[in-house]
């Protein structure tokens, strides 16, 4: 057994609180890993408020990390002490029908088809003063030791700096993947953006690297819009400025609507500007921003029956245990640059510090470290 810190969510609404906590050794099929850094995520503030589907307090979030295999169980083979990794929010057991499928990368073992509270012999392998914590997707980046089914883990070069590309891990990979893989931007192409966090600013990269030629970044927080033309967007837009909504301000710079939109938000408003500003007949919306459990979205179903495309990502659209390794090779390769999404680097001390600088709208990529 470990003892080590982790950041606990006690209760939904109640600040994380720094404790040590015990981490048991690996079982069969498992992994024990050091987290060096990790980032903090919309995501984990959904958890924060108790938003988020299949959750069980007390908790340790987190699931945007990067560390070093400190042990392993019996069996596993993937890897092996002293390599670096990156935990996988969306695991890939390689047996069920979408991981056996090419074009999927959305596994039946994830959160969203079963709870992921507890690792998959339903025991937890942590305690604190006395009283089981639960796991968050397996993997609980907010931990310094946790331990992982060998599954949701990706082995990467063992040059990649690990405070820069545990971005890959959930945030990057998601926006630069709905654009590569989702929506599959094609050069000259339009684009407009809603949202510019962390997830949305990688939507333009991957917009920029498709070779689009008007990128849109849209968002209500001005401070952006520098890091968002730093990044490759060409126009960038605040709702707040504009008397009419905003699918008809995009509709009107295009002519006709953007070829994709990407709403990197989660709000039901959001979703339908984003998708009334793709064009009527073969405009594509992808879904990227995640939204309160128990949501409904009205929409008008002629958005739809003129030739819209709506769709949904996970992670961008990576089977990652594969598409892990590649995309630090492309960040090594300097393909993009991960460093300019980081704002701020912090203790995990100052967790709770992280959380309030992400609600201000003050940061970007927040990293903690160990």
């Amino acid at each position: 057994v470990i003892r080590c810190r982790a950041a606990v969510a006690w209760a939904a609404g109640k600040p994380l609180s720094i404790e040590e906590v015990e981490v048991a050794p690996p079982k069969a099929g498992e992994v024990r890993v050091k987290i060096v850094a990790t980032g903090i995520c919309r995501t984990d503030e959904h958890v924060y408020e108790g938003s988020f589907p299949n959750v069980d307090f007390p908790v340790i979030p987190g699931h945007e990390g990067a560390g070093i295999v400190e042990s392993i169980g019996e069996g596993v083979t993937y890897v092996k002490p002293g390599d670096k990794v990156i935990p996988l929010c969306l695991p890939f057991c390689g047996e069920c029908s979408f991981c056996l499928n090419p074009e999927a990368n959305y596994c039946l073992k994830s959160h969203l088809a079963s709870p992921q509270n507890l690792m998959p012999d339903k025991t937890s392998r942590f305690t604190c003063k006395g009283k089981q914590i639960n796991h968050f997707m397996w993997i609980s980046t907010f931990a310094e030791y946790t331990v992982i089914p060998e599954c949701a883990v990706a082995k990467i070069d063992a040059a990649a700096p690990l405070d820069k590309v545990c971005l890959l891990g959930c945030g990057f990979s998601t926006g630069y993947g709905a654009a590569i893989n989702t929506a599959k931007v094609k050069p000259g192409s339009t684009c407009a953006i809603f949202g510019l966090g962390g997830v949305g600013l990688s939507a333009v990269v991957g917009c920029k690297v498709a070779g689009a030629s008007r990128i849109i970044a849209v968002d209500i927080n001005k401070d952006k819009f520098a890091k968002a033309k730093e990044l490759g967007a060409t126009d960038c837009i605040s709702p707040r400025d504009f008397k009419k909504p905003i699918q008809e301000v995009i509709t009107e710079m295009t002519a006709h609507g953007v070829d994709y939109s990407f709403e990197v938000i989660g709000t039901a408003d959001t979703m339908i500007a984003a998708l009334a500003s793709c064009n009527a007949n073969t405009g594509v919306c992808v879904m990227v921003g995640v939204v309160n459990s128990g949501t409904m979205i009205p929409i008008d179903p002629m958005l739809l029956l003129t030739g819209r495309t709506w769709k949904g990502t996970l992670l961008g659209g990576w089977k990652m245990r594969d598409a892990a390794p590649k995309l630090v090779s492309s960040y090594l390769e300097k393909k993009f640059n991960l460093d300019l999404l980081i704002t701020h680097t912090l203790p995990i001390t100052k967790v709770n510090e992280g959380f309030d600088l992400l609600r201000a709208g003050k940061s970007i990529r927040t990293i903690l470290l160990f």
